[in-house]
């Protein structure tokens, strides 16, 4: 079990150049492609299919053809694995490799054992899907995979950009010298610059979506259902853009203390 969470960009099927939209077409409709609700433990099992291969093989030798799908009004949306390109990046080695991995653009972000804080800054408390698996979802949007215990978060493309653009404004206009707290929100404000450059390079009409993975097996069902970090750093940056420091304060440490709780799982791991 990887204990990671996940920011996903997925591309209309229509925003790929061909030969690769009509391969991802036929990828969508294929029968024996992986399910959503099976494609991490696919994944875990090809990394360790690598892990103890001898010698062993930490990057895999060939892109991977397999893509997380999503179908929403009609639409087909694609978020290719690119599992060698990550793995690449995860073990340095993309100076090494980059001519062979070219310009490539990079449509999944790993948070391993937490979820940085500025990824919540996309989304809107509404647009939380969770289920605790069983078929036991307590849904705000579309079911997913009602049997596989998951929380995830998605949004259209447009929206996001327009929260990061709001949560760089009002950070940024953060004072400055008061307190260790406010020094810790602004110094964010780099970190989320960085995420709304990555979001600017894909397709408008794209879907964004925060998955908190293998997370959701380190916590209770209601820590789970109780988990209100998105609306926190909502609440945070509202305080910050009306100018109420402290209000912004208090909800960015309510965030911040539960998932550094998480650090604690790792250094025990």
């Amino acid at each position: 079990m990887a204990y990671a969470a996940y920011l996903r960009i997925y591309e209309p099927v229509s925003a790929f150049h061909e030969p690769d939209r009509s391969r991802w077409v036929a990828y969508a409709d294929s029968s024996t492609r992986p399910r959503r609700r099976d494609s991490l433990a696919v994944e875990h099992a090809e990394a360790l299919r690598r892990a103890i291969t001898t010698p062993g093989a930490a990057v895999p030798e060939r892109e991977s053809e397999h893509a997380y799908i999503r179908r929403a009004d009609g639409i087909t949306y694609v978020c290719p694995w690119q599992t060698r390109l990550r793995c690449l990046l995860a073990y340095s080695q993309m100076r090494s490799e980059s001519g062979e991995a070219g310009p490539a653009r990079l449509y999944i972000l790993a948070g391993i054992w937490t979820v940085p804080l500025i990824w919540f800054v996309p989304f809107a408390p509404a647009e939380r899907w969770l289920s605790l698996g069983e078929g036991r979802g307590r849904a705000a949007g579309p079911a997913i995979a009602s049997a596989t215990r998951a929380l995830v978060y998605t949004t259209p493309m447009t929206r996001a950009r327009r929260r990061v653009a709001r949560g760089l404004a009002a950070l940024r206009h953060l004072p400055t010298g008061s307190g260790d707290a406010i020094l810790e929100l602004s110094r964010a404000v780099g970190d989320l610059a960085e995420v709304g450059r990555w979001l600017e390079d894909f397709h408008p009409y794209s879907l964004v979506e925060l998955d908190y993975g293998g997370l959701v097996h380190l916590v209770s069902d209601d820590a789970l259902c109780g988990d209100q970090s998105v609306a926190e750093i909502r609440a945070a940056i509202d305080g910050a853009a009306r100018g109420e420091c402290e209000l912004a304060v208090a909800m960015y440490l309510r965030a911040r203390d539960r998932w550094r709780a998480f650090a604690e799982f790792e250094q025990a791991n």
